[in-house]
């Protein structure tokens, strides 16, 4: 089980922390991912972590400014979002799956919502 958190309301520019603690003893056997999906629009992927948290990939959209990260002693994947724009606007999803470099992401989080206002 996945349980995302760390939405809210931030200005533009302004910078988040969204955090999804994962329930189980095997966290760090999933490669995680952050998705997002805004209103309107279909889901689309953010960025995503290898279960060692040595590797990353960032959709273009999040490169620069966005990082994720793991703790796996705490069963928490992070996603620390920096300069902030409107369009960035959606909710933020959390997901895993067993292998980094490719196969469907099984378990799914219930999401965050993170409004940017301008």
């Amino acid at each position: 089980q996945l349980q995302a958190s760390g939405g809210g309301l931030v200005q533009a520019g302004g910078s988040q922390r969204l955090s999804c603690a994962a329930s189980g003893r095997t966290f760090s056997s999933y490669a995680m991912g952050w998705f997002r999906q805004a209103a309107g629009k279909e889901r689309e992927f953010v960025a995503r972590i290898s279960e060692s948290g040595h590797i990353t990939y960032y959709a273009d959209s999040a490169k620069g400014r966005f990082t994720i990260s793991r703790d796996n002693a705490r069963n928490t994947v992070y996603l620390q979002m920096n300069s902030l724009k409107p369009e960035d606007t959606a909710v933020y999803y959390c997901a895993a799956r067993r292998s980094y470099y490719s196969g469907n992401w099984t378990y799914w989080g219930q999401g965050t919502l993170v409004t940017v206002s301008s």
